[in-house]
């Protein structure tokens, strides 16, 4: 007598480690935007603070 073989599959530990996957990419890329933003927003704000340098120093000199 052949017995028969049942396989059963598990679905729930891929799905699981495909959500931490995908959360930890979601992660990361909002990571990335934050430091790009920090970037961007320091670079406007050591231009704005040498302009208004400049012209106080401008102000100053003509005073």
């Amino acid at each position: 007598m052949k017995k028969k073989i049942n396989i059963i599959s598990e679905e729930s530990g891929q799905s699981s480690a495909e959500l931490m996957l995908l959360v930890g990419t979601i992660i990361v890329i909002v990571l990335l935007v934050g430091v790009y933003i920090t970037n961007i927003t320091h670079s406007i704000d050591n231009g704005l603070k040498s302009l208004v340098e400049d012209g106080r120093d401008s102000l100053i000199n003509r005073l």
